[in-house]
């Protein structure tokens, strides 16, 4: 598993949105406390809000803010919608399962596994209100 730019840049956002979870924030807000540039920001709110992780409005005072309280946001899902399966290699992956030649005779395959079990359990146990809270 490797997270995309497109994936940390999400996560920085909603943690800036977390921070202040009753208000709006416009993109140059968020872009100017995440360090991402704004072309691209758009692009990623566009897809948070699509994903039902965000809410817009539009004018003069408009902008983003949470669909969701921070605890019910949990990063597992964030990552999986944004950067598909957790599974370091195909072989081990629950929803995007690839065949591989060596399937009966792999010694690595359970390691694959564990590395996939363990970022899983990890990410799924964490939301977003613990990493604004930094009870990680």
């Amino acid at each position: 598993m490797k997270v995309s730019s497109r994936g940390e840049y999400a996560l920085r956002a909603l943690i800036v949105l977390g921070l202040h979870a009753e208000e709006i924030s416009t993109i140059a807000e968020i872009s100017e406390q995440t360090l991402v540039p704004v072309a691209y920001l758009e692009q990623i709110l566009l897809q948070l809000k699509l994903l039902g992780y965000l809410k817009s409005k539009r004018g003069k005072h408009g902008g983003y803010m949470l669909a969701k309280a921070p605890d019910q946001i949990v990063i597992g899902e964030v990552i999986r919608s944004l950067e598909g399966p957790l599974a370091p290699m195909g072989c081990v992956s629950i929803t995007s399962y690839e065949a591989c030649p060596l399937e009966g005779t792999c010694l690595l395959k359970p390691l694959w596994a564990l590395i996939r079990d363990s970022i899983a359990r990890l990410l799924d146990q964490t939301t977003l209100a613990h990493l604004i809270e930094r009870k990680l």
